[in-house]
């Protein structure tokens, strides 16, 4: 993290640039959310209280930098069956929509800030993994992980007028029952021990935010996506070979409603998965199908791979060339 805090400190700074470009909104991210940090649940405000000890960076950037990805996260996950059993989950993360745009380069500014800070992290418990993650330097939060040999886990962004805005809002006037999406998805991979029980916190749990929690367990059939509201379990889509569905695939829409036209990502994703296959699904062909214009496109920070039959996790920081789509 150390090596990571110059990089750290400018995208929490662009953050708050982003919305406010004058640099007044870091004034009062400096002076008011320090005070946020203490409502936190633990282990997550004494850690984001550490890392701003450690990397001399101002604890309220540190708290605005764990925050920004309740609300602005723009991903597309796929749980997907071989036809010997096996479960592959991908994921393409991403992120910074709407904050700042390169002309230059064309980039998102945000984005570009954020691929630096990409790390892979083994969770010990014991010198024994419990799970591993693909994660930002100074993130305390999951967004991507796997429990090797039990279960993989991703969370997408759910769009609602009762959104993660609300939430926040409402943890800040002191209204603190829900719980954080990537705190939940953390503790979800410390602590449960099989794909059932993952699945039902992840559906149970009150959120600050909907959500779509994409999982994959170890066994044929164990694939799903949760649809969340803040309160409860809206719908779970899961992977029924009866009925042909190899795989299940969310980007940020319902998936049983239409997706906006001008940010599809879905037709084309499924399109390359049908192409592809239930035979030929790899973790080889799911990178493919997650490097498909537009499933990547200039918001993509990484792509993560996971394998839970083999515990593996492996990431790539993406580059999409031009000609891409912004979104």
């Amino acid at each position: 993290l150390l090596q990571k805090v110059p990089l750290l400190f400018v995208s929490c700074v662009n953050l708050a640039d982003a919305f406010v470009p004058s640099g007044r909104l870091i004034e009062l991210v400096d002076i008011t959310l320090p005070l946020m940090a203490d409502t936190l649940p633990n282990p997550f405000s004494d850690e984001i209280k550490g890392i701003a000890t450690a990397s001399g960076i101002p604890l309220g950037e540190v708290v605005l930098f764990n925050i920004f990805y309740e609300v602005f996260t723009v991903c597309t996950s796929i749980v997907a069956e071989d036809d010997k059993g096996n479960l592959i989950h991908g994921r393409n993360l991403d992120f910074g929509l709407f904050m700042g745009w390169d002309v230059k380069n064309k980039s998102w500014i945000i984005s570009e800030k954020l691929k630096p800070l990409v790390v892979n992290l083994d969770f010990k418990r014991n010198n024994q993994t419990v799970f591993k993650s693909t994660n930002f330097a100074g993130y305390v939060g999951m967004l991507t992980g796997i429990k090797p040999h039990m279960f993989t886990l991703t969370m997408n962004e759910r769009f609602s007028l009762d959104g993660g805005y609300i939430g926040i809002l409402e943890w800040i006037l002191g209204k603190r029952d829900g719980m954080w999406m990537s705190f939940l998805t953390r503790s979800v991979l410390e602590n449960a021990n099989s794909y059932e029980e993952a699945k039902a916190l992840l559906a149970q749990t009150k959120l600050l935010a909907p959500a779509y929690f994409i999982l994959g367990g170890n066994r044929t059939g164990q694939g799903c996506i949760i649809t969340r509201s803040r309160l409860l379990s809206i719908d779970i889509l899961e992977i029924d070979l009866k009925l042909g569905r190899w795989y299940v695939l969310e980007t940020n829409y319902d998936h049983w409603k239409e997706p906006l036209f001008l940010d599809d990502r879905r037709t084309p994703g499924m399109k390359c998965m049908n192409q592809t296959t239930q035979k030929n699904i790899t973790l080889k062909t799911m990178y493919d199908v997650l490097s498909t214009k537009p499933v990547l496109n200039k918001l993509t920070t990484y792509t993560t791979l996971m394998q839970v039959s083999e515990g593996k996790l492996e990431s790539y920081i993406r580059d999409c060339p031009n000609p891409c789509m912004p979104w």
